[in-house]
């Protein structure tokens, strides 16, 4: 069974970095057949992809994110974090990591999300 967990500070100060991490068991994040992304939801609104790792290391963001965000992954301990700079109060939202899966054409697995608050 696959499992993602996130993890990391649930309180960001404006102009700072969020720095999240998302631990996978159950499966490797370099099987070619999937892909890690990072999906955000604020409240009250709908959820936003971020961006993605694949298999293979290669990243893809969001356009309107795509100059703040940033994904890397650490291969030896099944991980993959996202960092998102000078964030702003509109930051602020529920944080998940999930894989895609490639044959499905969907999120087939998702961690169970992190709060996240932006405040000085």
């Amino acid at each position: 069974q696959v499992q993602l967990q996130e993890s990391g500070p649930g309180l960001v100060k404006p102009s700072q970095t969020l720095s999240l991490t998302c631990t996978v068991s159950g499966g490797s994040i370099t099987t070619s057949s999937y892909s890690w992304s990072w999906i955000r939801q604020p409240t009250g609104k709908g959820p936003e992809w971020m961006g993605v790792i694949a298999h293979d290391g290669n990243t893809y963001y969001s356009p309107p994110l795509k100059s703040r965000t940033s994904i890397s992954r650490d291969t030896s301990r099944n991980q993959f974090s996202l960092q998102l700079k000078s964030v702003i109060p509109e930051d602020a939202a529920v944080y998940y990591c999930a894989r895609a899966n490639y044959g499905l054409k969907e999120f087939d697995y998702w961690g169970q999300g992190t709060q996240v608050t932006v405040s000085s």
